[in-house]
């Protein structure tokens, strides 16, 4: 099973940039999207539904902001939208499809970037998060949890450590709660394969050249239960792919 994590900042203008040409060549099994910035009935699902994927999509109240989605070529037994808490579901930010005992998920963390406002309601966010997944592993205790984390998780996952630590996406504060959370009984899949390397990122800024310099962040993963760990084959950063700001993040696995 090979598992693709993006966040495609549009999915609207990543279609645009032939998104679904490049899915048809890359083929994964399973697609978790964030950052869609629309609605499902402004996603034309039958782009996705001629490539094999049926898609599921779970979207912001607020129009082109936010929002995740799941396109799978493999029939989930159910799928969960949302947390059921009105704060967050109403900025479209969590979705869970179950395959078996085995359940994928789409999040989407807040970004604390615009101000102090948002970086507290991020800061809740990251605790009633680990709350929530904590109670669900006690009914589904095989998770893969893809998005954007929007917290560089080690001082090996950001360019320049440290100039960065008073930065929303990279406080202490932040990195304390990631390092509780793996903690809680959870592996990052791409460090099981590159576990010392550096200048692996995920997300570069449009400004000052930071892609092609490289100078990035590593904030989208996909986080397995340690249950799963010896199910994986391999982790890995598709950094050429273009689509957006971001990059996508893949989990390869044998069940």
């Amino acid at each position: 099973m090979k598992i693709l994590s993006y966040n495609v900042n549009g999915i609207r203008a990543a279609l645009k940039k032939d998104f679904t040409g490049w899915l048809k060549t890359e083929n994964p099994d399973i697609v978790c999207i964030q950052e869609t910035k629309a609605q499902p009935e402004q996603i034309e699902d039958t782009l996705f539904n001629e490539l094999g994927y049926e898609a599921f999509w779970f979207s912001a109240k607020k129009k082109g902001y936010s929002g995740v989605g799941i396109l799978t070529k493999i029939k989930p037994d159910n799928v969960v939208y949302g947390m059921n808490i009105e704060k967050y579901d109403s900025e479209g930010r969590f979705i869970r499809a179950d395959f078996g005992d085995i359940s994928v998920i789409s999040v989407y963390h807040p970004s604390g970037s615009s101000g102090e406002l948002r970086q507290n309601f991020k800061i809740k966010w990251l605790k009633d998060f680990q709350n929530y997944i904590n109670e669900l592993s006690k009914i589904r205790k095989k998770l893969i949890i893809s998005g954007d984390f929007n917290i560089c998780r080690l001082w090996i996952d950001i360019h320049n450590p440290e100039k960065q630590q008073k930065t929303s996406g990279f406080l202490p504060e932040e990195r304390e709660w990631f390092a509780g959370f793996i903690e809680d009984g959870f592996t990052d899949s791409f460090r099981v394969f590159h576990e010392d390397e550096k200048d692996n990122f995920s997300w570069w800024s449009y400004r000052g050249g930071a892609r092609a310099r490289n100078k990035g962040w590593r904030i989208d993963y996909n986080i397995v239960s340690n249950s799963l760990k010896e199910n994986l084959k391999n982790a890995y950063i598709l950094p050429e792919a273009v689509h957006s700001d971001h990059c996508p993040v893949v989990v390869e696995a044998e069940f």
